[in-house]
């Protein structure tokens, strides 16, 4: 049972919209095919209500309206009137599973608690409503007071309720104790149908759902992403692989579509799972060491039963200042690139060079850094040698800029609105004077990868607009270049620089116009002086 939609969004600063609920519901039921799911506490809201309705009014639609439960309390009618107008079919009772719970917190003697259970579930089921009833903290009360749970379960069991759920609600224990005492639950009650609610606050929730379906449990609960309260429950993706691969037992879950759920439940909740996280995490079919990309290619030697496409993923191969020749292979395979040794060995250069710092590549970069790299004297006829531009709160944003093409260099200074911007007066100044005409920029986008790092790799692309008036390009049309660098200003530099290189490539070289005046040598990368 997954309660995502309901303990799941116990979550501190979470709360679904009713059309977010409902498409969460949808995936979970129909396509994730989990059995059941949890999707409201009742009398919470307003809102609440109205995501209940919409679920159920769906569910009965899609003949699913048995798969679709929701909390209630031991309040007599109240709860289960606010099920039964919101149009569900079950309620999940809660009830007191620890005499210290019951005594403390309701001021109740346990025979009254007992009492008052007994008449919300008979008023339930006067409503035609399938009851579930959870023992909140259980796990301190079958510890500590036993004849209390044993009383409270044999009269569940002469109320025939569907399930009773053994809820770790402070994740206190471990995979021992949870054999221990759910193997005592299952043995003394055979009849009854068992299930474990376990939270994840000592990091064991999946290890104690396999602990517990091997003493007996006849089902456990999860949530996607182990969305929970503090931190959280069961990981509804880490539970299903652990059971597939490490029990007798198998789930209808559909395991491919596991990171599908995983991804929107991240973007509905606005809380990511970490990188390294089991299954669905970014990272964890990632190969960083250049020795296990090299054993894979050899043998899957560092396969497992975790394979990517089992869980909808693909295995990458990580870009850094680990990465080997093998490592690089890897990616280039994957997208198809066949490099000559000699410019194999310039971007693997190029690449541990980013590793060293601190850069992470990516697979989506590498086609840049191999452009980057390959400048072959058709492709790099001009040059952007030196740049500078100064930004302050306090002055108007300055640059200079030197440009090198066919053996002259021109200098230019220019101030802007933006740092960019007297960047882009300079360079048109110094190109003008070189007979570079430059298009109009039509679009800039900047991309940083995921995890907001201030020294994350910085991807700038830039589309430029050739001018329809001029003769040269007939009707006109655009492109785009792309620079790659740590500094955003400096990767609009490189997709600038390979935007002059694309213009003056497509007119042969030559200049569009012939320089204003004549122009100086470079010799060794500098201009002559001037005589």
């Amino acid at each position: 049972m997954d309660t995502t939609l309901r303990d799941g969004e116990q979550t501190a600063n979470v709360s679904y919209t009713p059309i977010e609920k409902l498409q969460l519901a949808r995936m979970l039921l129909a396509d994730l095919e989990v059995d059941r799911i949890e999707v409201a506490s009742t009398r919470v809201s307003a809102g609440e209500m109205e995501s209940a309705r919409a679920i159920t009014k769906w569910a009965r639609s899609a003949r699913l309206i048995q798969r679709v439960e929701m909390l209630g309390y031991c309040d007599g009618r109240k709860s289960v009137d606010w099920i039964c107008e919101a149009g569900g079919k079950v309620v999940n009772l809660l009830t007191k599973g620890s005499e210290r719970h019951c005594l403390q917190q309701l001021g109740m003697q346990p025979a009254e608690h007992r009492a008052r259970v007994a008449e919300t579930i008979r008023y339930a089921r006067l409503k035609r409503l399938t009851v579930n009833v959870y023992l909140e903290d259980w796990s301190n009360g079958v510890r500590d007071s036993f004849d209390y749970v044993f009383a409270m379960v044999q009269q569940l069991r002469e109320l025939r309720v569907a399930r009773v759920y053994l809820a770790d609600t402070l994740g206190i224990l471990s995979p021992d104790e949870v054999t221990r005492f759910v193997g005592l639950m299952t043995a003394t009650f055979p009849v009854v149908d068992f299930e474990y609610h376990g939270h994840n606050d000592y990091g064991l929730a999946t290890a104690n759902c396999l602990a517990a379906i091997a003493a007996g449990a006849r089902g456990v609960h999860t949530s996607v992403n182990g969305m929970g309260e503090r931190a959280g429950n069961a990981s509804l993706a880490e539970v299903v692989a652990a059971i597939h691969d490490h029990t007798d037992c198998t789930t209808g879950v559909r395991e491919e579509r596991l990171s599908s759920i995983s991804n929107l439940v991240a973007t509905f909740s606005g809380k990511e799972i970490a990188a390294n996280t089991p299954i669905v995490g970014r990272d964890v079919y990632t190969q960083t060491a250049g020795i296990h990309a090299d054993g894979d290619a050899k043998g899957d030697l560092y396969a497992t039963r975790l394979a990517p496409n089992r869980f909808g993923g693909a295995r990458r191969y990580a870009l850094g200042k680990l990465s080997g020749k093998a490592s690089l292979d890897q990616n280039l395979a994957q997208l198809g690139i066949v490099l000559p040794a000699e410019d194999r060995d310039l971007v693997l250069q190029r690449i541990v060079e980013l590793g060293d710092r601190k850069h992470v590549v990516t697979p989506d970069d590498l086609p840049y850094i191999i452009a980057d790299v390959q400048k072959t004297p058709d492709d790099q006829l001009v040059k952007i040698e030196s740049w500078r531009v100064h930004v302050s709160s306090r002055e108007t944003p300055e640059a200079e800029v030197a440009v090198a093409y066919k053996g002259l260099l021109e200098k230019a200074e220019a101030t802007g609105d933006g740092g960019y911007d007297a960047f882009m007066n300079a360079l048109r100044k110094a190109a003008r004077a070189l007979g570079i005409e430059i298009p109009a920029l039509a679009d800039y986008r900047v991309r940083i990868p995921p995890g907001g790092r201030t020294g994350a790799l910085v991807e700038t692309t830039i589309t430029w607009q050739v001018e329809a008036t001029s003769p040269r390009h007939g009707s006109g049309d655009s492109f785009t270049t792309l620079g790659v660098d740590s500094d955003q200003l400096a990767a609009a530099v490189i997709a600038t620089e390979k935007m002059l290189n694309a213009v003056v490539s497509r007119r042969g070289g030559e200049p569009e116009k012939k320089p204003a005046r004549e122009r100086r040598r470079v010799e060794d990368g500098a201009a002559r002086p001037r005589g």
